[in-house]
């Protein structure tokens, strides 16, 4: 239809049909500057401006920064941040600028600066014994650094990288791709191994605790669980039994006898390592999402964890919903909500409380006991896009959408 302009002209009113692509915005902001809109509604009704923030509130929230310290050498968004951990006194973060910063947390000194990357570098993490540091980019080109002589050891390119994790005890390194294999390289010699399986993204991957097994989630909604010497699948979960979309996140219990997975299709399994079944199924959706006919309709699992000192995980979802389920009942204990939708959920590793960050830019701690919150930190002016806590639970360290990466010290609340 053609957009209609009603014009008064003396009591006759007249209809004249304008096509709106022929009419200059220049003519328009003419037209609209004679127009006095005060007196189109009573200016002293103040009942209008309730629920709107004045510019003067928004400055104040907006310079609310509860952080000790901001890192802000990347020139884009940050998109992944890990510690190192032998000493938890270095952080590694890489960003958009292709770039990966290794620094000092204490006083953000830059210690070593990861560059020859062809792409945003997504994935940074360091060994074992915090000697080295492998950063990777979106593309696939993956570089391993000696921290303490900065020099580049090793580097080998790949498909369009998905996750990159090292061994918990060995400089070995493992990385998922676009294509649907999984590599494992011997740091610095450089031997190889992969783990191919059907041509679909190998989108997140764990090595269990016992250094023999890896288990890896794709995007067809398989879970393998491989054997790492050995280099054939043990367990391979599909079908009824696994998910029926892609999978977003992997967590293990403390000694890997259990495994946690998180898909698009809004439910978050568990998987018991030895058997290869499925023992426990978790859904805030009751069901609906499986249903559905649009992935878009079903409520994505973002990230999950186990509680390390009671039988408890933690489930958090993309419509902002974290879940606390009671692990030996499977029962949904609280439900903790967020305006925001939730990125990635961390359990602190001796308490009861679990922190989330968000899209809305704030990283909140809750007590898994009672389902309450009891503290929440703000800094950022974009979204969390990654985040992850030192043992002492004393310090967490967040990298976000605004090109900055945080440093919070934490309140202790009674644990």
């Amino acid at each position: 239809y053609e957009p209609a302009i009603r014009l008064l002209h003396g009591d006759e009113e007249i209809i004249e049909v304008i096509d709106l692509n022929d009419v200059e915005t220049d003519d328009l902001a003419d037209d609209l500057e004679d127009v006095d809109f005060e007196d189109a509604g009573n200016a002293d009704d103040a009942d209008d401006n309730e629920g709107w923030e004045t510019e003067d509130e928004m400055d104040a929230e907006a310079e609310q920064d509860d952080s000790e310290l901001t890192f802000s050498k990347h020139t884009g968004s940050v998109f992944c941040v890990s510690l190192d951990p032998a000493t938890n006194s270095l952080a590694v973060t890489g960003g958009e600028d292709d770039k990966a910063y290794v620094w000092r947390v204490s006083d953000g000194e830059v210690l070593l600066e990861c560059t020859g990357h062809k792409d945003s570098v997504t994935c940074a993490v360091f060994s074992h014994d915090s000697s080295l540091v492998a950063s990777g980019d979106m593309s696939g080109m993956i570089k391993v650094w000696k921290v303490e002589t900065k020099e580049e050891i090793w580097s080998f390119e790949v498909g369009d990288l998905e996750w990159l994790e090292w061994h918990p005890c060995a400089p070995v390194l493992l990385a998922g791709t676009d294509d649907g294999n999984v590599w494992m390289w011997k740091i610095p010699a450089g031997d190889c191994k992969t783990f191919p399986s059907s041509a679909c993204q190998a989108t997140s991957g764990k090595v269990l605790p016992d250094g023999k097994r890896a288990i890896v989630g794709y995007e067809d909604g398989t879970v393998r669980v491989w054997d790492l010497k050995q280099g054939n699948a043990v367990h391979i979960i599909k079908g009824q039994d696994g998910h029926q979309g892609a999978l977003t996140c992997l967590a293990c219990n403390k000694d890997g006898s259990l495994v946690l997975t998180g898909s698009v299709d809004g439910c978050a399994k568990l998987i018991n390592t030895a058997t290869g079944k499925v023992v426990g199924a978790f859904s805030v959706d009751g069901g609906k999402a499986k249903g559905s006919k649009e992935e878009e309709d079903s409520n994505s699992v973002e990230s999950v964890g186990f509680c390390n000192i009671l039988p408890l995980i933690a489930v958090a979802y993309l419509d902002g919903t974290l879940a606390i389920y009671d692990l030996s009942t499977q029962v949904l204990r609280h439900r903790c909500q967020h305006e925001a939708g939730i990125v990635h959920l961390q359990w602190e590793d001796s308490s009861s409380l679990v922190s989330t960050c968000s899209l809305d830019g704030a990283l909140r701690f809750w007590d898994a006991r009672s389902g309450n919150m009891v503290s929440e930190y703000h800094g950022h002016t974009a979204e969390i896009l990654d985040f992850t806590i030192n043992r002492e639970g004393s310090l967490a360290i967040t990298a976000s959408g605004d090109n900055q990466v945080k440093v919070f010290c934490l309140q202790r609340p009674d644990r």
